[in-house]
C-alpha cells in the first residue's frame, strides 16, 4: 500500500520555489514569438536606411543641411544606420503603446482581435522595441569610435565613445548633452519596467501591474528625445508637425484607458471601500486624468498655433532645456514615486495588518498569453501604456554641427 504523503510545511517567510524564480520559460516563449515581429522590424529598418541613403546621395536630406560633412553616405554609414534604427525603434514603441492601451482600456469589438491576441502582440512588440533601442545606441557608439579614431588612440576612442553613448549625462556638448541623456534614461527604464512582467510570480501581479503603468514615461522620454535631436525634424516644417500630430491619438487612447479601464476595479470612484486598496490614492489618480487632458489640449494647441519648438533655417539655435540637474531631479522624483507605490502595495498585502482585495486569480495563475502587459521601450514587457507595454526608444540621436565637432 502506498504511503500517504504528508503536506510539506515551510518555515514562516520562506518563498515557494516557483515564486522565487525569474520566468525564463515565458521569456523564451515570447522571444520565439517575437521572431516574425523582429524580422519585420529589421526589414523596415533596412528600408529606412535605404531612404536616408538615397536622400543623402541626391542632396535632399534634411540632416545634410545641418551637418554637410555627413554628405558621404558610404563613409558615415554607421551614423545613418543609427538613424534608421532610431526611427524603427520609435515606430515600434508607438505600436506597442497602442497595443498596451487597447489591451488595458476599452477593447475594440472585433472578433479577430481578442484580448489574448492583443496581449501577445503587445509583449512581442515590446521586446522588439527594446532590441531596436539598443541597436540605435550601439550604432551611435560605433560611429563615435570612428570619429574619435581621427584624433585619439583606439583605447581612448572606445572609452570616450562608451561614455558618450551609454553613460547618462556623459555626452557633454550641444543639444546632445540633454537629448542623449533623455534617450538613455528611456532605454534604461524600459528594461526593468518592461521585463518586470517575468518577475510577476515573485512580486505578485498587483505590484507588477502597478510598476508596468509607469512604463508610459519611457515613451514620453523617447518622443522628447526625438523632437529634441532628430535631424529630420530639426527645423519647422511638415515633418515635425506630423511628429506632434501623431501623439494626439496616443493621448486620446491613454485618456480613454484611464476613464474606462478594462478592469472594473481601476475605475475612478470618489467613495468606496476599495479606494484604500489601490496602488495610488484617489487624489493621485484624479490628478493623472487631469494631466492627460491637459496634455491632449496642449498637443492640439501646438498644431493650431504652429509653435512646436522647431528651429528656423539660418537662425540661432535655442539652448536645450532643461538643464541636467532638472532631469536628475525628475528622475529622483520618479524613483520615489515608484518606491512609494511598491511600499503601499506591500502594506496592503494580506497578513500585514490591513485588508486588501486579492488580485484576480487569473492574473496570478494564467500564462503569459492571458496576462495584461514597452519603447520605447516601452507592454507587459516593455514600452506600453499606463496599463501595459515595454519601453520606448532612445530615439534619433542626430547631431547639430556643434555636437559632432
Amino acid at each position: 500500500m502506498a504511503e500517504a504523503l504528508e503536506p510539506v510545511t515551510r518555515p514562516p517567510g520562506q518563498v515557494r520555489p516557483d515564486r522565487a524564480r525569474f520566468d525564463w520559460a515565458a521569456l523564451r516563449a515570447d522571444l520565439r514569438g517575437a521572431i516574425p515581429d523582429a524580422s519585420l522590424a529589421l526589414v523596415i529598418t533596412g528600408l529606412i536606411y535605404w531612404l536616408l541613403y538615397v536622400r543623402v546621395e541626391n542632396g535632399t536630406s534634411a540632416t545634410i543641411k545641418i551637418m554637410p560633412m555627413l554628405a558621404d553616405a558610404d563613409t558615415f554609414w554607421m551614423y545613418w544606420m543609427c538613424q534608421a534604427f532610431g526611427w524603427s525603434a520609435m515606430l515600434w514603441a508607438y505600436i506597442t503603446v497602442v497595443f498596451g492601451l487597447m489591451r488595458s482600456g476599452p477593447r475594440p469589438r472585433l472578433r479577430w482581435l481578442p484580448a489574448a491576441r492583443l496581449e501577445k502582440w503587445h509583449r512581442t512588440t515590446s521586446l522588439t522595441t527594446i532590441g531596436l533601442m539598443f541597436m540605435h545606441a550601439f550604432f551611435f557608439f560605433t560611429d563615435q569610435i570612428r570619429d574619435n579614431r581621427t584624433r585619439w588612440s583606439f583605447g581612448r576612442s572606445v572609452w570616450t565613445a562608451f561614455v558618450d553613448s551609454f553613460v547618462p549625462g556623459g555626452y557633454a556638448t550641444g543639444t546632445g548633452r540633454v537629448a542623449i541623456f533623455i534617450g538613455l534614461l528611456a532605454l534604461y527604464l524600459a528594461i526593468p519596467l518592461g521585463l518586470a512582467f517575468y518577475l510577476r510570480h515573485r512580486t505578485g501581479s498587483r505590484t507588477w501591474l502597478a510598476l508596468h503603468r509607469f512604463v508610459i514615461v519611457v515613451y514620453v522620454l523617447s518622443a522628447w528625445h526625438t523632437l529634441l535631436y532628430s535631424s529630420q525634424g530639426w527645423y519647422d516644417g511638415s515633418f515635425r508637425t506630423m511628429l506632434w500630430a501623431l501623439q494626439i491619438p496616443l493621448a486620446a487612447l491613454l485618456l480613454a484607458r484611464l476613464m474606462a479601464p478594462a478592469r472594473p476595479g481601476e475605475r475612478l470612484r470618489a467613495r468606496g471601500k476599495g479606494n484604500r486598496d489601490h496602488a495610488l490614492p484617489f487624489s493621485a489618480r484624479l490628478f493623472a486624468r487631469i494631466v492627460v487632458v491637459a496634455i491632449l489640449l496642449g498637443l492640439v494647441a501646438v498644431l493650431v498655433t504652429g509653435v512646436d519648438g522647431g528651429r528656423s533655417p539660418g537662425g540661432a539655435s535655442v539652448p536645450p532645456w532643461p538643464e541636467k540637474w532638472v532631469i536628475w531631479a525628475g528622475l529622483l522624483l520618479f524613483t520615489l514615486a515608484v518606491a512609494a507605490v511598491v511600499l503601499r502595495l506591500r502594506r496592503l498585502r494580506p497578513g500585514n495588518g490591513t485588508t486588501a482585495r486579492s488580485a484576480a486569480p487569473a492574473e496570478e495563475t494564467a500564462g503569459p498569453a492571458a496576462e495584461a502587459t514597452p519603447s520605447g521601450a516601452p507592454p507587459a514587457n516593455g514600452p506600453g501604456g499606463p496599463g501595459e507595454g515595454p519601453a520606448a526608444p532612445a530615439e534619433q540621436q542626430a547631431d547639430s554641427p556643434a555636437d559632432r565637432r
